[in-house]
């Protein structure tokens, strides 16, 4: 009988590290550039056949971000996944907030950078195809 509790609060003991491990890992402190954001934690947004990796940095901390969509762009998906908020502009879509996040040229010289694969993108978001497998970033740059 001993033997059985002993095993029963070791189980529980080791349930409750493990849980604590992977909540305190992932979660962003809502203050600073992250005061205003949607998200602070690792999230899975929508439903679909196609499958995006985004990962958004601002300032030291960074929140993952995996959207299942239909639609073709990485945009779309964004702006369908109410992600991303912007101007369109004689360029496409001009981002102006990701996550909640406010990054505002005019005020602060602030804006969203977009990644493909850990380099600097040479298209927009509105029309850059979603690639399964591929790692997207979007960059609060100042």
């Amino acid at each position: 009988m001993k033997k059985i509790i002993s095993s029963s609060v070791a189980i529980v003991l080791m349930l409750a590290v493990v849980l604590c491990f992977a909540g305190c890992g992932s979660s962003v402190p809502k203050e600073g550039l992250w005061k205003d954001a949607m998200y602070l934690s690792d999230t899975t947004l929508g439903e679909g056949s196609k499958t995006i990796s985004l990962e958004v940095k601002a300032g030291e901390n960074t929140v993952n971000f995996t959207v299942k969509t239909d639609k073709d762009t990485v945009g779309a998906a964004l702006l369908d996944a109410k992600l991303i908020e912007g101007d369109q502009g004689a360029y496409g879509l001009y981002i102006k907030k990701v996550n909640g996040i406010l990054a505002d040229y005019d005020t602060d010289k602030s804006y969203w950078a977009f990644y493909i694969d850990g380099k600097y993108a040479t298209s927009g978001v509105d029309t850059t195809k979603i690639t399964e497998g591929a790692k997207y970033t979007l960059e609060y740059t100042k």
